[in-house]
């Protein structure tokens, strides 16, 4: 329903995975609109700038975003219009109407090899088509110089959606044997700790008056880390 008053937040994606968990998490913030794809559909070009504009929201958190990994690769523009191209669009208008954003990235960014976990400022040289559309959005919001937070991610799963937990438990009901890679290693990440995550930073950044120091990129996920072998255990 439209009510004319400013928001005091914009959630998009709002049907995915994190956009659920956010639903919950920043009801506390205030009067706030969670607005699924039915509702704003960034593949469509100028809906989410419109969308910015009509609803005048103090915060717009992005969790719409292209995440069929592999699919990616055979649409690639599909990929790029929603990970990059939309995100583009949203940040021009986040900065012209003054909302802070949050949007949220990945570890696909990174090269991907190594032992260690990846900083901040790692080199950024992403092997996927879908690595390489989230990093452009990355670039399209330094670009807008909006104020903005850019949360990476990794290995994200949830009771809903599709995820790595959900297949296995589906695979595993239907075989009696299953392969899975044990020579990639990351830290799976639930969409409740985000969801969380974000919303004690939007508190924090609202109460510092939206400091520059808590804008920029961050990284969010879980301790710890295991391969997709050992995920695959712990969750059988």
């Amino acid at each position: 329903m439209e009510t004319g008053e400013p928001l005091d937040y914009l959630i998009l994606g709002a049907n995915g995975q994190v956009g659920r968990e956010l639903s919950r998490a920043l009801q506390p913030f205030g009067h706030g609109r969670a607005l699924g794809r039915a509702e704003c559909d960034l593949a469509h070009p100028g809906a989410v700038a419109e969308t910015v504009h009509r609803l005048k929201p103090k915060v717009v958190v992005n969790a719409a975003a292209w995440t069929a990994v592999d699919r990616a690769e055979e649409e690639p523009d599909r990929a790029h219009r929603l990970n990059a191209g939309a995100v583009a669009e949203l940040a021009g208008a986040c900065a012209e109407s003054g909302a802070a954003l949050v949007h949220y990235s990945t570890d696909y960014v990174f090269e991907g090899s190594g032992e260690t976990p990846h900083g901040i400022d790692a080199p950024l040289a992403p092997r996927s088509v879908y690595g390489r559309t989230k990093l452009e959005g990355e670039r399209a919001i330094a670009a807008a110089a909006a104020k903005a937070m850019v949360l990476r991610t990794s290995w994200v799963y949830a009771a809903h959606g599709h995820n790595f937990v959900r297949t296995m438990l589906r695979v595993g009901r239907e075989r009696d044997q299953l392969k899975v890679i044990d020579d990639q290693i990351g830290a799976p990440t639930w969409a409740a700790t985000i969801a969380d995550t974000t919303a004690l930073a939007l508190h924090d950044w609202r109460r510092s008056g939206w400091a520059d120091d808590r804008a920029g990129s961050w990284h969010l996920t879980a301790a710890g880390a295991v391969s997709w072998h050992g995920f695959a255990v712990a969750i059988f």
